[in-house]
């Protein structure tokens, strides 16, 4: 298959494998990354493709075995995804620069954070981590609604904490 007709078939396609893509992720932007990750899969192995035989299910098998192969990754590094990060790329190659202008120190967030009870601190912690709610609902045995709420009401708590103790014209 030529680079070409390759493209062409692919595109034809494109609005198709972005529902399959988000089923498999429930999650828009790793379904976007999934989708890019399985574009560029499929044009590596383009020469594969038999003739003949039904090349939209060809791309999906490919993105199907790129999201199991993720998953498994994932598993076996006992990693997780940044809640708005990507799907595809778990790190970034260049180091980001900090532009945050607080004087707080990383210890006295994890005693802050300590100081909450564990009902608050633990799920903050795991989602914090890079566990999804429906991770964190699993493993707490919790509803998926309470683990949010307990999450919301330990960042309050964070917030709060931090304003008394650094009030903003102090942090300017």
């Amino acid at each position: 298959m030529g680079t070409l007709e390759f493209s062409s078939q692919f595109t034809s396609l494109q609005s198709k494998l972005l529902p399959v893509a988000y089923r498999l992720t429930n999650n828009y932007e790793d379904a976007k990354d999934l989708v890019q990750e399985t574009a560029l899969r499929a044009y590596n192995n383009k020469e594969k493709f038999e003739m003949g035989t039904n090349f939209q299910a060809w791309v999906i098998t490919i993105m199907r075995n790129t999201f199991i192969n993720f998953y498994r990754k994932k598993k076996n590094r006992n990693t997780s995804c940044e809640p708005t990060g990507s799907f595809v790329f778990e790190s970034e190659s260049e180091a980001q620069e900090n532009h945050a202008h607080s004087n707080l120190m990383l210890g006295e967030l994890h005693t802050i954070i300590d100081n909450m009870s564990e009902t608050y601190s633990r799920p903050f912690m795991m989602f914090y981590e890079g566990y999804k709610y429906e991770e964190i609902a699993e493993a707490m045995e919790l509803p998926i609604g309470t683990v949010k709420s307990r999450i919301f009401f330990a960042r309050r708590k964070l917030r709060e904490t931090i304003e008394v103790r650094y009030p903003r014209n102090l942090l300017a």
